[in-house]
C-alpha cells in the first residue's frame, strides 16, 4: 500500500493533467499545459524515486527536485489563476490544486529539512 504523500502526489498529478484538458486551447496554454504537466508529475515521480534511494543523500537529493517541482507547478497555477477567467466549476478544481501544491510544498520541504537535520545530529 502507498503511503499517504505518494498517494497525494499522484492524485495531484491526475487532478492537475484532468483540469489542463478544460482550458481553451491556444499557444499560450500549450505552453502552460506541457510545462505544468512536466512539473506536476515530476514532484511525484521524485517522490517515487526517493523512496528506492541508494543513500540518504541520495533520498534528500530526490525529495530536493519534488520540492523543486512542487514550487514549478504552483508558479503555473497561479499563471493561470491570474490570466483566465475559468467558469465556476474549474474555478473550485483550481482553488483546489493552488492550496494543494502549497500544503504539499510545505509537507517536502519539511521532510527535506528534517532529513537533512538529521544527518547532522547523528
Amino acid at each position: 500500500m502507498k503511503n499517504d504523500l505518494a498517494n497525494r502526489l499522484f492524485q495531484f498529478s491526475v487532478k492537475t493533467i484532468e483540469f489542463l484538458r478544460t482550458l481553451p486551447v491556444n499557444p499560450e496554454n500549450k505552453v502552460i499545459r506541457y510545462q505544468l504537466t512536466k512539473s506536476a508529475t515530476s514532484s511525484g515521480a521524485n517522490y517515487e524515486e526517493a523512496q528506492a534511494g541508494s543513500s540518504k543523500a541520495d533520498f534528500i537529493y530526490k525529495l530536493e527536485i519534488a520540492l523543486k517541482e512542487m514550487r514549478e507547478s504552483n508558479y503555473w497555477l497561479r499563471i493561470i489563476n491570474s490570466i483566465h477567467k475559468v467558469n465556476q466549476v474549474n474555478k473550485e478544481d483550481l482553488r483546489f490544486l493552488v492550496g494543494e501544491s502549497e500544503e504539499l510544498m510545505k509537507i517536502l520541504g519539511s521532510i527535506v529539512k528534517r532529513t537533512k537535520d538529521n544527518l547532522v545530529t547523528n
